[in-house]
């Protein structure tokens, strides 16, 4: 956006532009995750596991979802798992795809396996793009 732009558009106007919404769906259910076991066959799925809590959890994902908009994939879904309403998908999560629990933590799943996990500050968006 250049210094024109903001000289004759509205401070709400230039807030509007800059807004990106990271297109996160959330796992309430613990069958939600057979449903993205089988889309994950289709085209890779992320999983990020935050809990609310955490100061350094909501920094690591403020900085995802800052860094996914420069490099967000249409064919990618992002879900999302709230930790403190939802431990026991979490636990499953752990179980069904033999990644230990961890928080933050980022899961990628292609074809019904994990392809790449990580956690805290190793989570980075630029893996989420190469699968």
């Amino acid at each position: 956006m250049g210094i024109f732009d903001k000289v004759f558009k509205s401070q709400d106007e230039i807030s509007k532009e800059e807004i990106f919404e990271v297109p996160w769906h959330q796992i309430n259910e613990i069958s939600d995750l057979e449903k993205i076991e089988k889309e994950s066959e289709k085209h890779p799925v992320v999983i990020f596991k935050h809990s609310t809590r955490c100061g350094i959890s909501r920094m690591v994902l403020k900085q995802f979802e800052s860094d996914y908009k420069d490099h967000h994939k249409d064919d990618l879904k992002l879900y999302f798992l709230d930790l403190l309403n939802h431990r026991d998908i979490s636990n499953e999560i752990a179980k069904k795809f033999d990644v230990v629990h961890e928080s933050p933590q980022l899961i990628i799943l292609k074809n019904g396996k994990v392809v790449h996990h990580a956690s805290h500050h190793s989570i980075d968006v630029s893996k989420v793009t190469e699968y």
